[in-house]
């Protein structure tokens, strides 16, 4: 057997099990069948130990968040809410909705935002290196938007949006675009786009001879907004967490 680099550690299987991955004895059962590594390598030894503060866990490929200072929220943010963590006019604000059970916890933020009158998901986290590769662009997260637009939506526009759609401030791809349900005189569509400039579905659309009457994010890659209630906040279960890393390679 290696030497074991964390001899004051906690057991792996214990961390396994206290995390949601398994029961103890099937948490040895995955680390004997080579399925979890730790910091990179793969772990066959029941009883290696190893820090939840600073070790790196994966099962089967996927990141495994131990520890238990890490936050993971996703608020259906409803329209008029400002994407701040509090407002100095007093207006109403995502913070608000953390009072009685998260304020206190320490270094949690809102991951992006979404303007005022934009509705739907937004992850909250105090998990700042998961935070950040989200919303940079080199890791191209994938956000999925629901959007009522103005007009009757031409069968070609999807194609074109997808080829690339020219604004004032660079090109822009949308990587799905389809069209839902037609109205009297409006289109429901559903895009997805990994972008990150502001308002830029809104400007999209407007663009398009289509401005948006509503909008509402509903997805953020694997992260699903569902069938969520406006205004209420959810943790994030394991398997989301660890979708969200796998997202930006962490």
């Amino acid at each position: 057997m290696t030497s074991d680099p964390h001899p004051d550690g906690i057991r792996l299987q214990k961390v396994l099990s206290q995390a949601g991955v398994a029961s103890r004895r099937a948490a040895e059962d995955l680390i004997v069948r080579g399925r979890v590594s730790v910091d990179g390598k793969v772990v066959t030894e029941l009883g290696r130990r190893v820090d939840p503060d600073n070790s790196v866990i994966h099962v089967d490929g996927t990141r495994v968040q131990v520890r238990e200072d890490l936050v993971y929220l996703v608020l259906n943010k409803p329209k008029g809410v400002h994407s701040t963590m509090s407002d100095d006019r007093g207006r109403p604000c995502v913070g608000d909705y953390l009072r009685g059970r998260w304020e206190e916890t320490p270094g949690i933020v809102h991951v992006g935002r979404l303007d005022e009158n934009t509705e739907g998901l937004l992850l909250m986290t105090n998990d700042g290196d998961l935070g950040h590769r989200l919303m940079h662009p080199s890791f191209q997260v994938l956000k999925t938007y629901f959007a009522e637009v103005e007009g009757i939506v031409p069968r070609g526009l999807g194609k074109e949006l997808r080829a690339g759609f020219e604004l004032p401030d660079g090109i822009i791809k949308v990587d799905q675009f389809r069209v839902k349900d037609m109205l009297a005189g409006r289109t429901q569509i559903e895009l997805v786009i990994h972008e990150g400039r502001k308002h830029i579905v809104r400007r999209l659309m407007a663009a398009t001879g289509h401005p948006v009457r509503k909008l509402v994010r509903t997805a953020l890659a694997d992260v699903q907004l569902g069938n969520q209630r406006s205004g209420s906040v959810r943790r994030l279960n394991r398997g989301e967490v660890g979708s969200l890393y796998r997202a930006v390679d962490l």
